[in-house]
C-alpha cells in the first residue's frame, strides 16, 4: 500500500469550480493535487489533516495568463540580460491571484529573440517561488508592419521558416503560443510548422481579409491575439480578420480588460458573438505591472506609464499594468457574463487552448492551484500553487509578498 501524503483541508464561504458554485466549500489537497472538493460538512477531522479556514472568503482556480509581458521589473523580451529574474515576476502575480503564465516576447532583432527564447527556457527549469511559468509566447516577429502597434516597425519582417524553425529548437518545447499575420506569405506554412510541434498558432497584429483568415484557420489556426488591437476595426462591407476571429466558433480569442484597449460596449459585444468557452481573459501586462509609474521597457520599446496607463512615445497604448483578477472583475462589469463564466476566462479556457490538462479547474486529480479573494473587497487573500501556499497577505514575509 503506498504511503498518504500530506493533507490540507480548505474550508471558505464558495467556490467557483468555475463551471458550478458550491456553498460552504472544503477542498481537500494531498501534496499536489486536488483530492476531494465539495460542501464543507461532508469532510470530517482526521489525525493529520491540517485544516485552513478561510473566513469570508470565496475560492477560484488559480488563474492563468496566457499574454504576458511581464511584471515586478521583470521583462520577458530582455530575459537574457544577467540581472533578469523571471522570479520577479512570479512572485508579483502570485500577489494578484495568478498562479500560472506564458512570458510573452515581442519582436526584436533575430538574436535577441533566439536570446530572449533560450534564457526563458533555462528560467522555465528552475524552482519558482510564486506563480509558475509554464512556457512561452512569442508575439511576432512575423507579423503586418501596417499594424504593428507599439513593436518596433524595423523588428517586423516576413515569414521565414528557417527563422521559425531556429527559434523552435531553441525553445526545446517551451513555446506554446505564436502570434502571427495570416496574410503573409508562407503563413500556412508556419501554421502547419507550428502545429507539427504543438505550438497554437494566434492570429494578431493583421490586416488579413476573410480568406486569408479562414485558409489560416483550416491549416489549424484557432486563436486570435487581443481581440480588435492591432486589426482593423469591424466594417459593415469589408469582412476581415476582426469579423471572423468574432463568428467562427473554431477560433478562441483574447481580451484585454484593462477597459483602456477596449471600449466596455466592445467587450460585451465580443462575449455575446463567442461561444462561452472561447473567450480568453489577457493582461497583456509588461515589467511595470506591480509596480509605480515611471518609464519601462518592452525589449528595445521604451515606454511611459503614468497613472497605470501604458503608452509609447507617440502616445500609442504600448501594453497594461493589469492582473488578472481585476480584469475577471471588469469582465463581470463589462459584459452579460456572471461569475462563473467569466472565471473560466481567466483559469479552464486559457488552459484548454494551450492544451493543460493538469489545471485551470477546481476538481479531484487536477493540480491543487488555488485562488482566494475576500468577499467584501475581492481583494486577493491567499494562493496556493501545486498545494503550498505562496501567498498569505495575512502572513508577514510570505512567499508571495
Amino acid at each position: 500500500m503506498s504511503k498518504r501524503g500530506t493533507r490540507t483541508l480548505f474550508v471558505t464561504d464558495f467556490c467557483l469550480t468555475p463551471f458550478i458554485r458550491i456553498q460552504s466549500a472544503g477542498i481537500l489537497v494531498e501534496d499536489n493535487f486536488i483530492l476531494a472538493i465539495g460542501g464543507s460538512s461532508a469532510f470530517v477531522p482526521e489525525p493529520g489533516l491540517d485544516t485552513v479556514s478561510l473566513e469570508n472568503c470565496y475560492a477560484t482556480p488559480g488563474m492563468i495568463d496566457t499574454h504576458i509581458h511581464g511584471a515586478g521589473g521583470f521583462d520577458s523580451s530582455l530575459a537574457f540580460e544577467n540581472a533578469s529574474d523571471i522570479a520577479m515576476m512570479g512572485r508579483t502575480l502570485a500577489k494578484h491571484g495568478t498562479t500560472s503564465f506564458l512570458p510573452t516576447i515581442v519582436s526584436g532583432p533575430r538574436k535577441d529573440m533566439m536570446r530572449a527564447v533560450s534564457s526563458i527556457r533555462g528560467m522555465l527549469s528552475m524552482p519558482c517561488e510564486g506563480a509558475e511559468p509554464i512556457g512561452i509566447h512569442v508575439e511576432g516577429p512575423f507579423l503586418n508592419k501596417e499594424k504593428h502597434g507599439s513593436q518596433l516597425e524595423e523588428d517586423i519582417r516576413s515569414i521565414d521558416i528557417g527563422e521559425a524553425r531556429e527559434m523552435i529548437a531553441e525553445g526545446g518545447n517551451c513555446i506554446k503560443i505564436m502570434t502571427f499575420a495570416p496574410e503573409l506569405d508562407n503563413s500556412i506554412k508556419l501554421v502547419e510548422l507550428l502545429r507539427e510541434n504543438n505550438i497554437v498558432p494566434s492570429m494578431g497584429h493583421s490586416i488579413a481579409d476573410e480568406l486569408s483568415v479562414l485558409r489560416a484557420v483550416d491549416a489549424g489556426a484557432n486563436r486570435v491575439s487581443h481581440i480588435f488591437n492591432g486589426m482593423p476595426p469591424l466594417h459593415q462591407r469589408a469582412v476581415g480578420i476582426t469579423a471572423v476571429a468574432l463568428t467562427d466558433d473554431r477560433i478562441s480569442i483574447e481580451i484585454i480588460l484593462d477597459g483602456a484597449h477596449l471600449h466596455p460596449r466592445m467587450v460585451d459585444l465580443a462575449c455575446r458573438a463567442k461561444p462561452k468557452d472561447k473567450i480568453i481573459g489577457v493582461s497583456d501586462a509588461i515589467q511595470a505591472a506591480g509596480l509605480r509609474d515611471g518609464r519601462y521597457s518592452i525589449g528595445d520599446i521604451k515606454v511611459n506609464v503614468r497613472n497605470g496607463m501604458v503608452t509609447n512615445s507617440d502616445g500609442v497604448l504600448s501594453g497594461t499594468t493589469l492582473m488578472l483578477e481585476r480584469g475577471w472583475r471588469h469582465l463581470m462589469t463589462f459584459s452579460h457574463m456572471d461569475s462563473t463564466d467569466s472565471a473560466a476566462c481567466m483559469t479552464i479556457n486559457p488552459a484548454k487552448n494551450i492544451g493543460l490538462s493538469d489545471r485551470g479547474e477546481l476538481k479531484p486529480g487536477l493540480s491543487a492551484d488555488i485562488s482566494f479573494f475576500d468577499c467584501d473587497s475581492n481583494a486577493v487573500r491567499m494562493v496556493v500553487s501545486k498545494g503550498k501556499i505562496i501567498y498569505d497577505s495575512q502572513k508577514e514575509g510570505s512567499n508571495g509578498g
